[in-house]
């Protein structure tokens, strides 16, 4: 079966289904990874969004079992690659991506110069645009609508390490990805997760700082987690933000924010250390950064290719954010160490960067 991919400047490509024969709408966005599909497909960051890989194949080493996702499902609207391979070949592998798709009933295309219609999301910016079959449907953009609400956990967890004395983090879920938690556990932190909406200052349980998750869509739609955090902020609440977390931040201590062109989503990412040499290759997933910064805050991190900001730190108080994922999933492990900075904060250790 066909389907075809359209475009809002009305570009039509055909190309080869082999995901469920189901129309989509959403936001087309491209990720540049040679690797890591399954995390990227499961990253609730990805919501409503109908992502082009320019990776020439796909699906080469299957899907993994469900606690390897970063979410319990496919977020994605609808994925479109250059070259679907139908034999994947991995000790880990459960599934085709074939398999998963038409089990989670969202399109996969099968399209093959994905590298053209990036440079044309590059050079015109991201686009909307629909996958379709034997009917249409209209367009849909995501971001008119507050897709945190969507993807963030509808009750109050707490994961607890059983150490003597270990600090509770206070996890704000606008999205999150898993291995978010699994590095604060492997650290041998509580973890306290709560919806995107909670009023954290009424929890029973008490926490010792705060932690904003990544999520999908505009950031000002998220505006009673931007209450809350500014909230966390006035009462001097040790914070850090993690990609939107980032930005909701900035927002709540009263800066603002931007759609960028065509955003970030590869790991390999270089991000430039203020006041330093040093260069870290990360793993992103973002359409909206910081552009103006709050007062008393300055730039943490920036982005050696477009010098957009990629994280920002507060000049005397414990309340920091990046843009990027410490956490990688999929992607390098370069900036793990922001989780322990974080934690030095928490003890009462220097607000620095090294």
């Amino acid at each position: 079966m066909t389907g075809k991919l359209i475009l809002s400047d009305n570009t039509t490509l055909k190309g080869l289904s082999f995901g469920a024969a189901v129309a989509k709408a959403g936001e087309v966005v491209f990720a540049t990874g040679m690797t890591g599909y399954p995390e990227s497909l499961t990253d609730p960051s990805y919501k409503g969004q109908i992502l082009v890989l320019t990776y020439p194949l796909i699906g080469n080493y299957g899907v993994p079992a469900e606690h390897l996702w970063e979410s319990d499902h496919i977020q994605v609207a609808g994925l479109i690659v250059s070259s679907y391979n139908p034999t994947p070949s991995h000790f880990q592998s459960k599934q085709t991506l074939s398999q998963w798709f038409k089990k989670e009933k969202i399109p996969l295309l099968e399209i093959k110069d994905t590298r053209a219609l990036t440079q044309q999301i590059r050079t015109h910016g991201v686009m909307l645009g629909k996958i379709t079959f034997a009917k249409d449907i209209p367009f849909y953009n995501p971001n008119n609508d507050n897709l945190v609400a969507t993807v963030s956990t509808k009750k109050i967890t707490f994961q607890t390490t059983n150490k003597p004395q270990a600090k509770t983090i206070l996890l704000l879920d606008c999205g999150a990805k898993r291995n978010i938690q699994q590095e604060l556990l492997k650290r041998d932190v509580n973890v306290l997760t709560g919806p995107w909406n909670t009023d954290i200052f009424s929890l029973k349980q008490p926490f010792d700082a705060l932690l904003i998750s990544n999520g999908p869509g505009d950031p000002k739609m998220a505006k009673d987690a931007i209450k809350t955090i500014s909230k966390a902020l006035k009462q001097n609440i040790p914070t850090l933000g993690i990609c939107m977390g980032n930005q909701l931040l900035a927002l709540a201590a009263g800066g603002d924010t931007y759609k960028l062109k065509f955003g970030h989503r590869s790991q390999n990412q270089p991000c430039l250390l203020k006041g330093s040499n040093r260069c870290y290759i990360t793993t992103q997933n973002h359409g909206f950064a910081v552009g103006k910064l709050p007062h008393d805050f300055h730039p943490w991190f920036v982005n050696a290719n477009d010098q957009s900001i990629e994280g920002i730190i507060h000049n005397k108080k414990p309340f920091m954010s990046v843009q990027f994922h410490p956490e990688a999933a999929p992607g390098p492990m370069d900036t793990a160490w922001i989780f322990d900075h974080f934690l030095k904060n928490i003890k009462g250790g220097e607000n620095n960067a090294t």
